[in-house]
């Protein structure tokens, strides 16, 4: 991958995790520089993600910090060599924005995706009618290959056995579904089909449901394939997205998505009240 190319999501995330273990480590960066006789420029792009790192450095730098678990290990070396995977959005240009890109690697890498949608459905969820309504409200200029690239998106869900998705959805996102009634119909009906899937939880929070009072964001948890996973958060916000990866952030979206597994329908229970749905429609 040329050098002007990056940073990439891939490149950040590895950067990110050597500027973590050299700092638990106590080093500076010039003792890294020079462990790898190299200039202090190279380890600083290497930790900001704006060039990658030869696998004979990485594990010069990972016996400088005393990284001493081989899974780990073998993780990280496996994340350097992604650095420089071609996705099939790669070479999208200016119809995919910067974040859109973070996104969608991100989704590809994990082995688990977790969304909680308040207000609409979770993309790799959506009829493609749905798709076209939500899309032409902010997009109405990129709407057929934003579509498309979500109608992409959503070949995850038939890798059954390396991808799994749990969603819990709002019960308001499931009455605000633009379009005919047919189509309303059609989403629903899409969302339970979906729902038997073994590799898909879906759950509806009632409007009833036991929680204390407070505002959440829609958020994405992302567990990064790996040993053990990599959790990653992503919050969504009008111009795009944002990712947490702070040690310090992500255990609060993982403990509020328990709290909200536990208030939410159970799976079974929310096929009913998506059938429910279907008469009404």
């Amino acid at each position: 991958m040329p050098q002007e190319d990056m940073p990439t999501m891939r490149s950040r995330r590895l950067g990110g995790e050597l500027r973590q273990l050299r700092t638990a480590a106590g080093l500076t960066v010039q003792e890294a520089a020079d462990a790898l006789e190299c200039g202090h420029p190279k380890i600083s792009q290497i930790e900001t993600g704006r060039r990658g790192i030869r696998q004979i450095d990485l594990t010069l730098l990972l016996n400088l910090y005393g990284v001493e678990d081989d899974q780990y290990r073998v993780n990280l070396k496996r994340l350097a060599k992604e650095i420089h995977k071609v996705d099939w959005w790669s070479n999208a240009g200016p119809l995919f924005h910067d974040s859109l890109k973070d996104y969608l690697t991100l989704e590809s890498d994990s082995q688990l995706v977790r969304s909680y949608e308040n207000q609409v459905l979770p993309g790799l969820l959506q009829t493609e009618a749905y798709m076209r309504q939500v899309i032409a409200a902010t997009n109405a200029d990129r709407v057929d290959p934003l579509v498309n690239a979500r109608l992409k998106r959503q070949e995850h869900l038939e890798n059954q056995a390396g991808f799994m998705l749990r969603a819990i959805i709002d019960v308001p996102a499931l009455h605000r579904i633009p379009g005919t009634r047919e189509e309303v119909g059609e989403q629903i009906e899409h969302l339970l089909r979906q729902s038997k899937l073994p590799n898909v939880n879906i759950q509806v929070l009632p409007l009833d449901a036991a929680l204390p009072i407070n505002q959440w964001p829609p958020f994405t948890i992302f567990s990064l394939r790996g040993e053990p996973p990599a959790d990653v958060v992503w919050l969504e916000h009008i111009t795009g997205g944002t990712m947490l990866e702070q040690r310090q952030d992500v255990p609060h979206y993982t403990k509020t998505w328990d709290e909200l597994t536990a208030a939410a329908l159970s799976p079974a229970a929310s096929k009913r009240y998506l059938r429910d749905l279907i008469k009404e429609a």
